[in-house]
């Protein structure tokens, strides 16, 4: 089934859910029935009631009757003033016709339901298209019940939203249910906490998590890696506070754009405006104005890991995913044109190797600018088609998946957005390289030109796998929490049999440390059983139980995690195999 049925199918479903919530709810009010990627949902003000499980069981039953009654959908118009007359009672959908009305609009859409006898069983505003009839909408199933205001704005109505899903076959919807039954179990706010990886305190605040020992070691390893791909193309780290002065960010024009967005420092002993910054890159053009600039001198590349900071909204913030506080793997390259696509490639490049290495499967969306419409872009028209045929080769040339956005470009440059495909199948857009004729612009960027005269640099922005925190949550999912060797806190767990063994492991620990062996061990008095099933839960790669056999051997038995079988290695055999899977990235 392709898109465009697919929508129409789930669009379809929303008014056959609406027809069964009239039926038990004739007093209802609707309010909207969009057609979502999994689904759809259709929003109802009961007058202060919610529904209940009972109630969407009744619901579900109803619209399976209704189906099975094979009812046709069918289109018909009223002129607005009827439209509107026809929806007196229902201030929302008057809302919307009147905002038609404003829009130009004369006439308004509706479709009816009408069963086998030819009588209509449904009304509702809509401009469609829907499916023939009933007997062609799919498979479905009614997902959950939540409240959502009308519109989206907190000063109007509370409704009640039914979710459902939809899918072409029982066998989509199933499989649907499976894998995200299977995102659950992986997901990263349920895994953090049981791995020992972040905490929460209200005292702290919302959007803000502590990171353990354990969770700050995984997040520094995610940036290490990111630093040493940026130091093998020669970007320099550079450190930058954390607040500046709002002169900069109106300078820079983000405080026009992100002011509602940023936090504002109060200082006792000025009244000058200060911000947390969101952002890295005003900084780094004063970093790069602070010298007199030759083109010998150019590509000017600087990275950068400091904390950032975003005013979300409370409703808005999720897990690691949308923080009050992170950090990026941030890097910003100064360049002559002509060094545009040397600097693309080779970011190009360190991404492939990021995302190869996380074992994920990406695509690249170039964002172009309107051929149409050039005047809605700053800088030369002949840069930019330059820019953009390069992009296109570029990614041609490396035979990278992609696809061209047209008119989706920023009014500063056109950019290369990588979307990262995790084990699940589930896209994330995890880095952006982003080509910047503004920046250099708005804060008279210059450098001296083989000519003798002054030239703008050009800006590229790019980030390997964007916020370390939302990055270390992809990882978390992707992997389920069964990190490959060198990206676990704890490679290996050593585990006394009893008292009489600790001094033994304590000194064996000792000897994986001095190879760089990230060990923990655990000396409790719990049985060994239970030591053996607490490792197994952390998720640790390798697993040593320590006894009297083992204290009399040159062997150890070695549990690695998710093998049945177990294997006898020597220390140094033990060591040299992980020594090697970490050099590898494995």
């Amino acid at each position: 089934m392709n898109e465009d049925q697919l929508k129409k199918m789930r669009h379809s479903l929303a008014h056959v859910m609406a027809q069964a919530v009239l039926k038990f709810f004739p007093d209802a009010k609707l309010a909207i029935g969009p057609d979502i990627d999994t689904g759809f949902y259709y929003d109802f003000d009961l007058g202060g009631q919610s529904f209940s499980p009972e109630d969407l069981k009744k619901i579900e039953k109803q619209m399976k009757k209704i189906i099975a009654g094979n009812q046709k959908f069918e289109a018909y118009s009223l002129p607005l003033s009827e439209a509107k007359e026809k929806m007196q009672g229902n201030p929302y959908k008057v809302e919307l016709i009147d905002e038609l009305g404003g829009a130009g609009e004369t006439v308004i859409n509706f479709y009816k339901n009408i069963d086998g006898n030819g009588q209509t069983m449904f009304n509702d505003m809509c401009r469609g298209p829907h499916v023939e009839s009933t007997k062609a909408v799919g498979a479905f199933k009614i997902d959950k019940v939540a409240g959502a205001y009308w519109r989206g704005d907190e000063k109007k109505p509370m409704l009640q939203r039914i979710y459902a899903l939809a899918f072409g076959t029982q066998a989509e919807l199933e499989h649907f249910l499976t894998m995200r039954a299977e995102a659950e179990r992986r997901d990263h706010r349920k895994l953090a906490k049981e791995l020992g990886l972040i905490v929460h305190s209200e005292l702290v605040g919302p959007g803000l998590p502590l990171y353990t020992g354990k969770g700050a070691l995984l997040r520094r390893l995610i940036g290490d890696y990111s630093r040493e791909l940026r130091d093998r193309m020669g970007y320099v780290e550079v450190h930058t506070p954390q607040m500046n002065k709002a002169e900069l960010f109106k300078r820079s024009g983000h405080y026009d754009k992100y002011k509602d967005d940023m936090f504002r420092v109060v200082s006792n002993y000025t009244d000058e405006e200060y911000y947390l910054k969101p952002m890295n890159c005003p900084q780094h053009t004063q970093i790069f104005a602070a010298d007199i600039r030759s083109y010998k001198d150019l590509p000017v590349r600087i990275a950068d890991f400091a904390n950032l900071y975003r005013d979300e909204k409370p409703g808005e913030l999720s897990g690691l995913t949308r923080l009050r506080c992170f950090a990026q793997d941030d890097g910003h390259c100064f360049c002559r044109e002509d060094q545009i696509e040397q600097e693309f490639s080779q970011l190009l490049e360190a991404e492939k190797e990021t995302l190869a290495t996380y074992g994920m499967d990406y695509h690249v969306r170039l964002s172009f600018s309107d051929k149409n419409n050039m005047k809605a872009y700053l800088g030369d028209e002949a840069v930019w088609s330059k820019a953009e045929i390069m992009l296109e080769a570029l990614v041609k040339e490396k035979n990278v998946p992609y696809v061209i956005a047209e008119g989706e470009a920023a009014f500063y440059g056109p950019k290369m957005d990588i979307i990262a495909k995790d084990s699940l199948g589930r896209e994330w857009q995890l880095s952006t390289i982003q080509i910047d004729f503004n920046l250099p612009e708005r804060f008279e960027l210059e450098y001296i030109g083989q000519d003798g005269k002054k030239h703008r640099p050009v800006m590229i922005h790019s980030a390997l796998v964007g916020s370390l925190e939302r990055f270390m949550a992809v990882v978390i999912e992707h992997y389920a929490g069964d990190f490959p060797l060198w990206l676990s806190p704890v490679q290996v767990k050593l585990i006394s049999v009893g008292e009489k063994h600790h001094d033994y492991v304590v000194n064996l620990a000792a000897k994986l440390k001095q190879e760089k062996i990230r060990v923990e061990i655990d000396l409790s008095d719990e049985t060994v059983g239970n030591k053996i099933r607490k490792s197994e839960k952390e998720k640790n790669p390798y697993m040593l139980v320590i006894g009297d056999k083992e204290m009399e051997s040159t062997k150890y038995t070695i549990r690695q995690r998710n093998e049945s079988d177990q294997r006898e290695l020597s220390l140094d055999e033990l060591v040299t195999e992980i020594v090697q899977k970490v050099a590898a990235k494995k």
